[in-house]
């Protein structure tokens, strides 16, 4: 049985700064956690404790890596800000530890089938190089 104590040496680990870790710390908040850290954070937790992570949707409790760059998340809205934003703490991470599985039951939430801002990065890429690439041939 996982303890709040393995919780909270787990936590240890990322030092987060050297801040001071309750067991209601919302650690992806208070800790400044986003994007690819939030991943690496949960992998670990994930191998450490044998936690099943398949229901675990990324949108209710972070953001993006790169949210700050993308021109298309100005037009269209990316899965973060189309839902509420659920806090993860360590008390959480006890429960699901000692389940052996993420059960966290989600809000009811319809996402469009595509990611238009995304679409909408990847044309403007496209598109700067097909501009770069002209002007390096005259």
């Amino acid at each position: 049985m996982v303890v709040i104590e393995d919780i909270m040496q787990f936590l240890q680990k990322y030092s987060f700064d050297n801040k001071i870790v309750t067991s209601e710390s919302d650690i992806f908040h208070d800790f400044g956690l986003t994007g690819d850290d939030c991943g690496e954070f949960l992998y670990a937790y994930q191998k450490t404790f044998n936690v099943d992570m398949t229901n675990y949707l990324w949108y209710f409790h972070h953001d993006e890596e790169s949210k700050w760059t993308s021109i298309g998340g100005y037009f269209f809205k990316p899965p973060s800000e189309r839902v509420s934003r659920i806090a993860i703490t360590p008390n959480m991470l006890l429960d699901f530890a000692n389940k052996r599985v993420w059960d966290l039951k989600y809000p009811t939430h319809k996402l469009p089938k595509y990611r238009l801002d995304s679409f909408l990065n990847l044309t403007l890429l496209i598109l700067l190089i097909i501009f770069i690439i002209r002007s390096c041939m005259t």
